[in-house]
């Protein structure tokens, strides 16, 4: 059976005892969830500007973002009768978070003040922040499920946080994001946004 040698995503793998040096370099690297991951979305208005908002916006709650993926324009899913998407997810640093509840509680916030409204359920909106993941906890209530329960089903959550950790494993599903990515069953386009930059 392979053996799994854990790394703190974002730090540095420890480097085994030097006997054990040849057997390392053959060992299946993964990581520890140690951060949070949120996903990022808007289909009105100033698209990437409501995106740098939600990452401002974040930032000014209190919530330390430290990497960000790239920009992907995605389309609609459920609904697809509306703009296509920019997306994008963000690496919050784990170590100084709040409980998840309350994180879940100042993206919410954050949404609301970005003019977030509900009034068409999976309809268009400014900015939409979902929390993926919150280091390796597990919760199921009416407020906050984690991990979030369709993450996996959905490419334009799967592409940007491949880009960020791949090997990062699923808490529950015991898969790494580049294997969830390699076996969605959802072929929706997703590809780097390519800003018009009015270029005459």
């Amino acid at each position: 059976m392979v053996q799994r040698f854990l790394v703190v995503a974002g730090d540095r793998a420890r480097e085994p005892p030097r006997q054990s040096k040849v057997k390392y370099q053959a060992l299946e690297i993964n990581t520890v969830i140690q951060n949070a991951y949120v996903s990022l979305g808007s289909n009105l208005g100033d698209r990437p500007g409501y995106l740098l908002l939600g990452v401002r916006g974040m930032l000014a709650a209190g919530l330390e973002v430290i990497r960000l993926s790239s920009i992907y324009e995605t389309e609609p899913v459920d609904n697809p009768d509306q703009p296509s998407f920019l997306n994008m997810v963000a690496e919050l640093r784990g170590s100084t978070l709040p409980a998840p509840e309350q994180v879940l509680a100042r993206l919410l916030r954050v949404e609301y003040a970005l003019g977030r409204t509900r009034e068409v359920l999976m309809g268009p909106r400014t900015i939409d922040l979902d929390l993926l993941l919150c280091k390796d906890l597990q919760s199921n209530t009416e407020f906050l499920r984690l991990p979030h329960p369709r993450m996996h089903l959905r490419r334009f959550v799967l592409v940007p946080l491949n880009e960020l950790v791949p090997r990062l494993v699923h808490p529950t599903l015991q898969l790494t994001i580049q294997e969830l990515l390699e076996q969605t069953e959802d072929t929706g386009r997703v590809q780097v946004w390519k800003p018009n930059l009015g270029v005459r």
